[in-house]
């Protein structure tokens, strides 16, 4: 108890250190973003843009698909370009030839030094930071301003109507007249330009070193990457190996305790469901429906790489485009693994402490057709908005704000955060009597509700960006939301239910779960919380991020390492004894968590987590890869387990078809590899060999993507998206045979709720 005490003491230290950082270096990011200029304007005095554009550009670009139609400084979808290099590349190719063609020379009879003159004047020019802080206004060249109403030029056309660029749209899998408004695409190129002069434009008082910290790759304006960024991933990749043989050496070293012994019976087969928890049956047929919608519109979504206006030759896009099949793609993923984990939260509860609170029910009701009102209220507010060009205002506020992984308009983040709320309430006057009692479970319990109150307390993140919000701090703040709430809190509440599940089962000790719980919290939250700078290194940060980032998200790794020997050392003790036969693929599901965290999170994490990997490969399809494996192979299973977990407590087991389960565990993993494996991940080398030997632009153009290579490789996602598709309809199947008698738990003995509790 007194070791427990300390390590209770060094997590409080760990949690307000490790934020007290990170609020800190938000600070130097707000202090050092790259200016918003009030007027870009000419030597001659004439203006391009206007302060007001680039920011109305902001929102008409999040409200025309955002991260889900392209890219800004890396974030968002992988088909059509980043626009941030595209326009750099397109404005400096544009310069160059106007420079060219001041020398009055036949291109094909330059001299070396004539080209090595007109790449020199190019750098200078691009590279000059004019910005005035006292006028508050970028002065471009005659020269240049040419080059950027050519570029402008492009995108009116593109984002407009013009019939000449119908195949690029396709290759882009764009829709025409994406932003109707000419007002709007003015708007839009002039933050395009503004990402873009970030992007190159050198920083005060340091040289050759832009704002982006030279992010991306682009040979032609000098942007390269920068001395720090190479010798902080070597910082990394030293301090990663250091640090897992620090901890293998330590987990070896301690004195091992004897093993749980499992009890002879299985000790909740004859818990009986209270109302409460039976209430929590829909929701999880509800995971079900909402992961068979993500998978339809991932099928969807990926056939864009190929026919990117059509699905097999049906016009799809005309009424579902790009923007909207990816949006659901990603939000409702985020839906179903979080509403697996809300429930087995609302079911776990009254099993703990013994105790249904008076009206327990109706809120558990409640709570459940809110969550569907909002899911499906924001998917459709959604789709209307991005069909009919419903502007900026409606985007922001019942739309979809265009950001990737919390695309919902704010009306339905304050909503969800009311709910949210309410969970946490719902939860914690069900726990309330195990807290306030003195048990070897009191810890673990703590653990989930404090958890529980972060996954509450910290959606809040979600409300802190408004329209004018700079874009370096939106994204500051939405990365807050996305890894420490997704990636943080939500997984240590559900490594603290799983810990307490294996305990009621007798598969581990109370007193080493007690222990092991906390003391992997505070490794996972002190490289964790730091840990989510490494997102943050090229979207206008100063360099201390990288730094920082770097560092910390190597140490993320770390825990990884043994996680996938507990999951095999899990497995082991599961096959002791044959009633532990019931809880065989709700443990191979936790299996399953632990190998893709070992080789989803960790090996492909840590593949792109360094600054000199992600300067290359930040917004290609290695980050696809590693998203992929890690949402769906770690949390997504995570979810199924607990999903199986629950229904096995809440449906008679004479009613559960387990030979179903077998070939859908075995097809969704199997088929998640080959995706990963077969398509994702060599598409991403490919894309790599591009960025890295001509730039980022090079690498997202439909030179590339629509390239043999690549379009092959979508294709090699059919056998996996197959047999990944066959597991969900096998484990939907499994859920509806459920259902094929009324839904009674017959108990075989008379044991309660409260005295499982007490066991």
């Amino acid at each position: 108890m007194k070791n427990n005490n300390m390590l209770w003491r060094w997590l409080g230290f760990i949690f307000v250190l490790s934020f007290g950082a990170l609020g800190y270096l938000g600070v130097q990011i707000y202090l050092t973003a790259p200016p918003i200029p009030k007027a870009v304007v000419t030597t001659a005095g004439e203006v391009l843009f206007t302060g007001e554009q680039v920011q109305k550009g902001q929102q008409v670009w999040l409200a025309s698909g955002g991260q889900q139609q392209g890219s800004v400084w890396g974030h968002g979808a992988y088909l059509a370009p980043d626009w941030s290099a595209d326009w750099l590349h397109r404005e400096a190719t544009a310069l160059q030839t106007i420079h060219t063609q001041a020398l009055r020379k036949d291109p094909s009879a330059m001299t070396a030094s004539d080209r090595g003159a007109v790449d020199a004047a190019l750098k200078e020019e691009m590279r000059r930071n004019t910005y005035d802080p006292t006028s508050e206004t970028v002065t471009v060249s005659r020269d240049r301003a040419q080059a950027i109403r050519e570029v402008a030029g492009h995108y009116n056309a593109l984002f407009g109507s013009d019939v000449l660029l119908d195949k690029l749209r396709d290759q882009y899998a764009m829709t025409g007249n994406l932003l109707p408004d000419a007002a709007d695409r003015q708007a839009l190129a002039a933050f395009f330009f503004w990402t873009s002069w970030a992007a190159t434009t050198d920083r005060p008082g340091e040289e050759n070193l832009s704002y982006t910290s030279n992010w991306p790759h682009e040979p032609l304006v000098g942007n390269k990457m920068t001395d720090s960024a190479a010798i902080w991933s070597m910082v990394s990749i030293v301090l990663l190996l250091g640090a897992i043989a620090a901890m293998l050496w330590l987990h070896g070293s301690q004195r091992h305790e004897p093993e749980a012994l499992p009890p002879k019976a299985d000790p909740l087969l004859g818990a009986v469901a209270t109302p409460s928890m039976k209430a929590t049956r829909k929701y999880f047929f509800a995971v079900v429906g909402l992961m068979l919608l993500q998978i339809a519109m991932g099928v969807v979504t990926a056939h864009y790489a190929v026919e990117g206006q059509s699905f097999f030759g049906l016009p799809l896009a005309q009424v579902l485009p790009y923007v909207v099949s990816r949006t659901v793609h990603t939000q409702v993923g985020i839906f179903w693994i979080a509403t697996a984990w809300l429930a087995t939260g609302l079911y776990i509860a009254p099993l703990l402490s013994g105790r249904e609170p008076k009206l327990q029910k109706l809120g558990v009701d409640v709570l459940f057709w809110a969550l569907i009102a909002i899911v499906v209220g924001s998917t459709v507010t959604g789709w209307l908005g991005t069909l009919q060009h419903r502007g900026v205002d409606f985007s922001f506020w019942v739309g979809n704000q265009g950001l990737e992984f919390t695309s919902m308009g704010r009306v339905w983040q304050i909503l969800l955060f009311v709910g949210l709320l309410f969970w946490v309430f719902l939860l914690g006057r069900a726990l309330w009597p195990a807290l306030k009692k003195p048990s070897e479970t009191r810890g673990l319990i703590a653990m989930v509700f404090l958890s529980a109150t972060c996954i509450g307390g910290f959606y809040a993140t979600s409300l802190t960006w408004g329209q004018n919000t700079h874009y370096s701090m939106v994204e500051y703040w939405r990365w807050w939301l996305v890894h420490l709430w997704v990636e943080g809190f939500f997984e240590v509440f559900a490594t603290a239910v799983v810990a307490l599940i294996f305990t009621k089962l007798g598969l581990v000790r109370t007193e080493s779960a007690n222990r092991a719980i906390i003391a992997e919290t505070i490794v996972f939250l002190f490289g964790g919380i730091l840990g989510t700078l490494h997102h943050l290194y090229f979207t206008g940060t100063p360099t201390s991020v990288i730094a920082v980032g770097a560092v910390f998200s190597a140490l993320e790794v770390v825990p990884l390492t043994l996680i996938g020997l507990e999951a095999l050392q899990t497995y082991r003790r599961s096959q002791t004894l044959p009633w532990l036969a019931a809880y065989k693929w709700p443990v191979m599901c936790f299996v399953a968590v632990g190998f893709w965290n070992t080789v989803g999170a960790g090996l492909l994490g840590f593949a792109i987590n360094p600054p000199a990997s992600l300067y290359y490969v930040q917004g290609l399809n290695m980050t696809a890869a590693h998203g992929h494996a890690a949402l769906f192979g770690v949390y997504g299973m995570l979810g199924i387990g607990l999903m199986l977990f629950c229904l096995r407590g809440l449906y008679a087991r004479h009613l559960h078809a387990d030979n179903l389960l077998k070939p859908a565990f075995w097809s969704l993993n199997i088929g998640l590899a080959m995706m990963v494996f077969l398509s994702l991940l060599p598409a991403g080398i490919y894309q790599a060999w591009a960025s890295v030997s001509k730039g980022l632009w090079y690498a997202r153009s439909p030179e590339i993507i629509h390239s043999p290579v690549m379009e092959t490789l979508v294709w090699m996602r059919v056998p996996g998206d197959i047999l990944f598709a066959i597991g969900a309809v096998l484990l939907a199947w499994y859920a509806v045979r459920l259902l094929r008698r009324p839904a009674v738990v017959q108990p075989a003995s008379a044991i309660t709720v409260k005295a499982v509790a007490g066991l």
